[in-house]
């Protein structure tokens, strides 16, 4: 007999993301941080209202997928086409540093492993968390100060979908290690393999939806298409080659990101993603974090992994901006903007959750920095342009001071 109990699990999960939704907006804080909170406030480690199920985790899991989908068809090949050199050398930079912190943060946390070890895997897996990053706090604040358009503003939106493409590929790597019956050349072998394979299959997609596209622009039967698609290619990239299905959602998404009704597919995904599934995401991660085991050494591993999550951001992105030239206040600002952390670094987390690459107890490590990384960055990056503003107007003023009497007089 059908167990109706997940009607109930469903109203309270969606009441109460929306809730802490809006309330955490009033704080001027993404609305994910809130429904963080509702997670651990309705789940066992509180109320006790909601229990993870098995419907609740494929659920999610459809979440997630949505949410990669998205972001792969919003990713602008042509943009970083443009942006060329110096965003790469930025995102690289902007990898490596926080790759390199997170795992010697675990890897003194928990003590250092040999190499290829599961333990060695789960210290990579920290630095892999922490070269996510997400930009849509710095978009709203530079677009705020009209600053958005600029040199700045555009190398950090550049930056940042490297920075995550990366990230997925790393991601791709550290879990086709954790199956112990795979080898170095059989997960580089298997990698390789399905983005050839992704490549001849998409090219075919493409086109096919192309011509779809010319006759029957905006049409509800275009989402539908594509939205199979990315289900097809997650399947196929976890089935066939043992790799995260939101690889192949992202890829998916890459594969139809020009087409001209690809906002309109952005459009009612994003409708069906923001109404049910991406909540059960987020509210899911707040059910699974263990707050039961935090201890004094979880705690410090909570501070640190913080700072080292900031500070690597500002040191690696900052030293590649330097590099391609940029002046000092314009790299920090780079560096400041490219901290913020958001959906892609949960959904890294989540999926090494769930490949045993990650703690539980841990979990609270990453939504501490997705909070507190949305309240400094924006804070940080209007001092730092009003600090720039303030010195040119001081300029400027020594410099109508130094005009000579008899040129001023004339």
């Amino acid at each position: 007999m059908l167990d109706y109990g997940f009607f109930l699990d469903l109203a309270i999960i969606l009441l109460a993301a929306k809730i802490f939704g809006i309330l955490s907006r009033k704080l001027q804080l993404p609305q994910v941080a809130g429904i963080l909170v509702a997670g651990l406030i309705i789940g066992p480690n509180m109320l006790g209202w909601v229990k993870e199920t098995e419907f609740l985790l494929q659920m999610g899991e459809l979440g997630v997928i949505m949410l990669m989908f998205v972001a792969g068809l919003e990713t602008d090949l042509k943009e970083l086409k443009n942006t060329g050199l110096a965003a790469l050398c930025i995102a690289a930079f902007g990898v490596v540093v926080p790759l390199t912190g997170g795992y010697l943060l675990y890897s003194v946390y928990d003590g250092f492993a040999a190499i290829g070890s599961h333990e060695f895997l789960k210290a990579i897996f920290i630095g892999v968390i922490l070269t996510a990053t997400s930009v849509s706090i710095t978009v709203e604040t530079l677009r705020e100060m009209g600053k958005l358009k600029g040199k700045v503003g555009t190398a950090i939106l550049s930056a940042a979908i490297i920075d995550d493409v990366i990230g997925i590929i790393l991601l791709t790597f550290v879990i086709g290690f954790t199956n112990p019956e795979s080898s170095g050349v059989a997960v580089i072998g298997n990698t390789v393999a399905f983005f050839v394979v992704a490549i001849v299959l998409g090219a075919i997609i493409h086109y096919i939806f192309k011509v779809i596209d010319h006759h029957d622009p905006h049409r509800r039967r275009l989402p539908i298409y594509g939205f199979a698609v990315c289900l097809l290619f997650a399947y196929i990239a976890e089935h066939y080659f043992g790799i995260a299905d939101i690889t192949g959602a992202y890829v998916a998404g890459i594969v139809l990101y020009n087409l001209s009704s690809s906002e309109y597919i952005i459009e009612k995904i994003d409708t069906n993603s923001y109404m049910l599934f991406s909540p059960i995401f987020f509210t899911s991660i707040g059910l699974k974090t263990e707050l039961t085991g935090f201890t004094v050494p979880v705690l410090l591993f909570t501070i640190a992994f913080v700072i080292i999550a900031l500070a690597s951001k500002v040191v690696g992105c900052g030293y590649g901006a330097k590099l391609m030239g940029f002046k000092k206040h314009d790299a920090i600002k780079i560096g400041v903007g490219m901290m913020a952390r958001g959906e892609v670094a949960l959904i890294v987390a989540q999926k090494g959750l769930s490949a045993g690459l990650m703690d539980p107890v841990l979990f609270s490590a990453v939504i501490m920095l997705v909070i507190l990384s949305s309240i400094a960055t924006p804070i940080i990056l209007k001092v730092l342009y009003a600090k720039d503003e303030k010195n040119e107007s001081l300029a400027n003023e020594t410099e109508i001071n130094e005009i000579p009497t008899d040129v001023a007089t004339v």
